[in-house]
């Protein structure tokens, strides 16, 4: 009966484990908002940039004209590194759920852990190139804001970090307080 008391302990996924799931799992689709988002930047209803176009309209026309994005440098290093990010935290995710499923979640921690701190810290530098480089390329003579698809990101960068804190964490640690 020892063993199998033992067994069943081994067996139950830690509530550190869960959440870190929900968090890897809330970065992954905040990631994907964000990719897909039309509005990173927006400046009084004639402008909008995304992560793939450019779009302006003149005030004297209905039509808005649109360019691609991926012509200049730091708008490529932004994409490449915030799906670089995407690709760390989507494959993180894979194999903490396959652990869970399989129950062979012990040697998956640390692997999980460390893929969530490289996409962290991709999705930040990311981040942190985009205002600096679109401030000081583009020059709009309008009041412009950095939207909702530019906020989703750094909300994934955060629960990816939060995630990786909480696969970092040891659950024998805090077993008196759940």
């Amino acid at each position: 009966m020892a063993s199998s008391a033992s067994g069943t302990e081994e067996a139950r996924v830690s509530p550190l484990r869960s959440v870190g799931l929900v968090c890897v799992f809330l970065a992954l689709c905040l990631d994907v908002g964000a990719v897909l988002s039309p509005a990173w930047v927006t400046a009084d209803d004639q402008y909008y940039l995304s992560l793939w176009v450019s779009c302006w309209k003149p005030v004297s026309s209905i039509q808005w004209s649109c360019n691609t994005t991926l012509t200049t440098d730091w708008q490529i290093a932004t994409l490449a590194l915030l799906l670089g990010g995407v690709a760390l935290i989507l494959l993180s995710f894979l194999v903490a759920l396959v652990s869970v499923c399989v129950s062979s979640r012990s040697r998956c921690y640390k692997p999980v852990a460390v893929m969530l701190f490289a996409a962290a810290v991709l999705q930040a530098c990311s981040l942190v190139l985009f205002p600096i480089k679109f401030i000081e390329a583009v020059s709009l003579r309008v009041y412009h804001e950095f939207n909702w698809g530019y906020g989703l990101a750094w909300g994934s960068t955060i629960f990816a970090f939060g995630g990786a804190i909480l696969y970092c964490l040891n659950p024998k640690n805090y077993e008196d307080y759940y």
